[in-house]
């Protein structure tokens, strides 16, 4: 059978996982969340994650810098990070290179290495090198520290709760629509560029919201709503709905969605690559943490659906209506 018939997720939970079940004991959270948790004592766990990217598959390396390599690199090692509410303590770079590569292309990569790392304290403390053949592979890994009391899972959401954004999507996805296509870099598109190339990991949201028991799973939206939503949905055993008329979209996505007759719906639920948090909130606290989230961070908390008992899928809706022909979010294989 091709890993293709499968697919990605379907490699991790039917192949990989199953092996290793027996050896993961109760205390410890491995395949299936955003990043493994390991105890340190009754109060305190460390979490690792880790990531890969690969050149032609990930990234064009004549359509990202090495500086925006290196900083969208450890960028989505973090937001892993902050999707458990965790703090990022230390990173791990392993990284395979043509052999023809030049010296100067590694040093602008690990400038912008460096910037994310001493934005967030997160010192570099090792990894591996080696040659690659023809393409550049970056793996990097990331521990961090968090409250055990603190941790959200992708398991943990609860029946009426309402579903919530930290942030805008739809950007990165127009941001890969630009370099796929070839199209003018006019300042909209830079922005929209940016947004993809560089994508901000939430640590200072992750953090503040793992305080609150009302917030009760959480991850990163690095696949796409229509897939991401769907690992709470199934791990948590609930049907989601989603409002599309809730779906946050910045005004440059909108604008060069009307320019190029892109469906920007359809960009900000299946494209990925927006690294804002998705998480479920307890209704009836949400208009409290809404107000203290944009006294915080002076931007929305936005609420874009809700949960109930039900088998584990996804409903759209606009203005009341089931919407059903948006795409799958993004998946391997």
């Amino acid at each position: 059978m091709k890993i293709s018939k499968i697919g990605e997720f379907g490699l991790i939970e039917e192949v990989i996982a199953p092996e290793f079940k027996e050896l993961v004991n109760k205390h410890l959270t491995g395949i299936g969340d955003d990043a493994a948790i390991i105890p340190i004592d009754e109060h305190t766990s460390h979490i690792y994650t880790t990531d890969m990217l690969i050149e032609k598959t990930h990234f064009l390396r004549d359509k990202i810098s090495p500086y925006q390599l290196g900083y969208k690199s450890l960028s989505v090692n973090l937001s892993d990070i902050a999707a458990m509410g965790g703090k990022p303590i230390a990173s791990y770079l392993s990284i395979g290179l043509p052999k023809d590569m030049e010296v100067e292309w590694v040093e602008e990569f690990m400038k912008g290495y460096k910037s994310l790392s001493e934005e967030f304290h997160v010192p570099l403390l090792g990894g591996d090198t080696t040659s690659s053949e023809n393409n550049i592979i970056v793996n990097v890994g990331v521990t961090g520290k968090i409250s055990t009391k603190h941790i959200k899972l992708r398991s943990t959401a609860k029946a009426d709760d309402l579903v919530c954004l930290t942030g805008k999507v739809g950007d990165s996805a127009g941001g890969l629509q630009i370099i796929l296509n070839d199209l003018p870099e006019d300042p909209i598109a830079k922005k929209l560029l940016e947004h993809h190339l560089t994508p901000p990991p939430h640590i200072s949201e992750g953090l503040w919201l793992s305080q609150f028991e009302t917030v009760h799973a959480m991850m990163d939206v690095s696949d796409g709503i229509a897939s991401d939503l769907k690992h709470i949905l199934k791990a948590s055993q609930l049907k989601g709905t989603v409002e599309l008329e809730h779906i946050p979209m910045s005004n440059e996505l909108i604008r060069q969605s009307e320019h190029y007759k892109w469906n920007p719906l359809e960009l900000s639920v299946s494209g990925g690559e927006d690294y804002v948090l998705l998480l479920t909130v307890d209704k009836n606290e949400y208009e409290t943490m809404a107000g203290k989230f944009r006294e915080k961070f002076s931007k929305p908390l936005y609420q874009i659906g809700y949960l109930e008992k039900g088998e584990p899928q996804i409903i759209y809706l606009k203005n009341k209506k089931e919407v059903k022909d948006l795409k799958e979010g993004y998946s391997h294989f």
